[in-house]
């Protein structure tokens, strides 16, 4: 299974509105070149938000809220065409860049700061994406191929 990369962003700084780039730097020490986030946090040097799962939440939503740009989620990539596994240890390789899933990208208080609502959209079956790590840097440009390599059983959070 293979999808394709559609979106890229950064920011510099914590709060800092997101930059939008076509083309970019993974590296295991820094993640996504340009972005505070990488070197600051090992197991979330990069975000990926998958472009359907983005959807779904959206549709959850009442109002205008179908033309909130991906980038008030705040993630660094968004990719198309490929289920994000929803388990720890998975692999994704995107060009030459292998990075391994750490977990569930768990929305924040600033979502609903952006739109009423948000948090609670993107809670459930990880639609808020998965946050990684870097086990192989290099470069990165929008269309780029984004595969899963390997994937352990899913994880299912169940609440008592």
């Amino acid at each position: 299974m293979s999808g394709r990369l559609i979106g890229m962003a950064r920011r510099g700084e914590r709060r800092a509105p997101m930059e939008l780039i076509t083309t970019g730097e993974i590296t295991a020490s820094a993640g996504l070149v340009g972005d505070f986030k990488g070197a600051k946090h090992p197991t979330r040097q990069i975000t990926i938000l998958a472009n359907e799962d983005w959807q779904s939440a959206l549709t959850d939503l009442p109002g205008e809220a179908a033309s909130l740009p991906w980038t008030v989620r705040r993630a660094n990539l968004l990719i198309e065409g490929l289920r994000l596994p929803r388990a720890k240890g998975a692999v994704l390789h995107l060009t030459e860049v292998a990075l391994e899933v750490t977990g569930q990208t768990w929305p924040c208080k600033r979502m609903d700061e952006a739109y009423h609502g948000l948090r609670k959209a993107l809670s459930p079956d990880w639609r808020g994406g998965v946050t990684c790590r870097v086990l192989a840097g290099g470069p990165i440009a929008l269309g780029d191929p984004i595969t899963l390599i390997s994937s352990p059983p899913e994880t299912v959070r169940r609440l008592p």
